[in-house]
């Protein structure tokens, strides 16, 4: 059994028998965060990109855990000038790991590092295919990533203003054809604010997706 948990913004957990997988762990000043950084404790650390609320509290977190982090070279670099330890990699990079192995894609966004990039992930969850699109606008090569992973479950940014907005991540619902889509990056700062049910609503009457609806500190099961 797989748990996925949504502590807001951006920020999810994937924990499998005693593997955690953290996602842009933004932590500390998340205004819908309910969870203490200093209680987490996982065994990898995926990034996006450098902005405060995506790198978040990975650096304190995983020098506390000995975790792993996972990013684009530049942001790989840096923490382990920080004494992390870390693993870089970059767009359309894959590599293995004990839990199966993470895909680097393309995300339409500033880097928040100077010479880096944003990302996304494709992340093979013990068997599981998960898109974390990251911080991105709508792009037309989201139907490559669909094509070409069999995705089981996509986490989409909604909240329009710093990435793509509701009406966009229909269209990348279309292109990526997951079976169920969990909307994220809403609803943490007034710019940012959205309706998630009528995003579902809109996903589900043009697509066969479903969508969920997580909570900000809810857990599930996929």
């Amino acid at each position: 059994m797989i748990k996925l948990k949504y502590n807001g913004h951006a920020n999810i957990c994937l924990t499998k028998d005693d593997i955690t997988v953290l996602i842009d762990p933004f932590f500390t000043d998340n205004p819908v965060n309910k969870v203490n950084p200093n209680e987490i404790d996982c065994d990898y650390i995926l990034v996006s990109h450098a902005h405060f609320d995506h790198i978040g509290d990975a650096i304190d977190i995983a020098k506390r855990t000995n975790a792993t982090i996972i990013s684009t070279a530049e942001i790989a670099n840096m923490v382990s000038n920080q004494g992390c330890r870390a693993h870089g990699m970059n767009i359309g990079g894959k590599f293995d790991f004990e839990f199966g192995f993470v895909k680097v894609t393309q995300a339409i966004h500033s880097a928040g590092i100077e010479g880096g990039c944003a990302c996304g992930f494709v992340i093979n969850f013990y068997g599981k295919n998960i898109y974390f699109a990251g911080d991105t606008a709508l792009f037309l090569d989201m139907q490559l990533i669909g094509r070409m992973n069999n995705i089981d479950y996509a986490l989409l940014p909604i909240g329009d203003n710093f990435t793509m907005g509701p009406i966009e991540a229909v269209e990348a619902v279309k292109m990526l054809n997951p079976k169920v889509v969990i909307p994220i990056h809403y609803n943490t700062w007034e710019p940012i604010s959205q309706s998630p049910i009528k995003f579902k609503e809109d996903v589900e009457k043009n697509t066969d997706a479903k969508v969920l609806v997580v909570d900000f500190g809810e857990s599930i099961k996929i």
